[in-house]
């Protein structure tokens, strides 16, 4: 009995003793967690008293005596004012969309130019297209197509070869001059490049049957839907953004910029063209042939009617 007493307190002091080790071991380890914590202080989140330094964003200045083609614009009216304001806000802050057409604009603009000049269309009108597809092949969901978006009947009507398998909306040079064609049209019925730019955007008939409605022939006085209502607005946005780009806070170097395409032109009259085997036979693959020439939509032409087309191939 004696020597179990002896046990039991043996085994009460170990108990104890464990219990002194655990408290030991918690206070060593608060005391070097304070510790550290004095050495790397946690940063606070300032005070309200604390300058915070935010981004200054500032609207972009709008110019004083703004024209589209040579047409003057009077911003006296609230009502313009406010819709040019609107458009170049919007645009200013594109920043992504803007640098895109900054680049493509140096590769796409000095071929797009050269034809309005030698058609006698006003240097602006290559914003409206800039307007219409960002200097890009697309297709919209109402069938318009091309840097130009015509939609397949006005394309015929204007003289562009389109079918399943070529469709020269896609071709820069013959959509340019198809457009310049609509354009001048227009500006004939209208009386000023304003309207037909905006009939461009509505059409002839849709223009012509608010100016009877409204009685009205500026486009600046015309109550229309909002699409057309922004369109030149837009077009003039686009304008003054990309003709400085500096002054709307977008800095690219020229290296940066998309080079003009050196190409020259080859006469295609075959029936049952196969276009990989033709590109194979010009020492390019099928996805450069492509590439200069979106208007080709299918990898073999019938060419029913016997027709001739221009393929573009980069220059040996």
């Amino acid at each position: 009995m004696q020597q179990n007493r002896g046990n039991k307190m043996l085994s009460r002091g170990l108990q104890a003793l464990r219990v002194i080790a655990f408290f030991i071991i918690i206070i060593a380890v608060f005391q070097s967690f304070t510790s550290e914590s004095k050495d790397n202080p946690i940063e606070e989140e300032p005070t309200s008293n604390e300058q915070i330094e935010i981004q200054k964003v500032h609207a972009p200045i709008l110019p004083e005596k703004p024209e589209f083609c040579d047409e003057k614009i009077d911003l006296s009216d609230p009502e313009v004012l406010e819709r040019f304001d609107r458009e170049m806000v919007v645009n200013s802050f594109l920043h992504g969309s803007t640098i895109l057409l900054l680049k493509k604009a140096n590769r796409f603009f000095p071929q797009i130019e050269k034809i309005l000049k030698e058609e006698k269309v006003p240097d602006d009108m290559k914003y409206l297209c800039v307007a219409e597809s960002g200097l890009a092949h697309v297709f919209s969901p109402a069938g318009a197509a091309g840097f130009w978006q015509f939609m397949k009947t006005t394309g015929l009507s204007y003289g562009l070869y389109i079918d399943d398998e070529i469709d020269e909306r896609y071709n820069i040079e013959k959509a340019t001059y198809a457009a310049c064609k609509y354009l001048k049209e227009s500006k004939q019925k209208f009386g000023t490049w304003a309207m037909a730019a905006a009939a461009y955007n509505a059409g002839d008939k849709g223009m012509m049957r608010q100016v009877n409605s409204q009685g009205q022939e500026s486009y600046f006085d015309l109550h229309l839907n909002q699409e057309t209502s922004r369109y030149v607005f837009r077009i003039l946005a686009l304008k003054y953004i990309l003709k400085d780009p500096e002054k709307y806070g977008f800095n690219l170097k020229s290296k940066e910029l998309y080079s003009p395409f050196k190409l020259e032109k080859v006469s295609v009259s075959e029936s049952n063209v196969d276009w990989v085997s033709f590109a194979s036979e010009h020492k390019i693959s099928y996805k450069t042939l492509k590439y200069f020439n979106p208007q080709i939509r299918n990898a073999t032409w019938a060419n029913r009617n016997k027709s001739t087309i221009e393929i573009l191939l980069p220059e040996n």
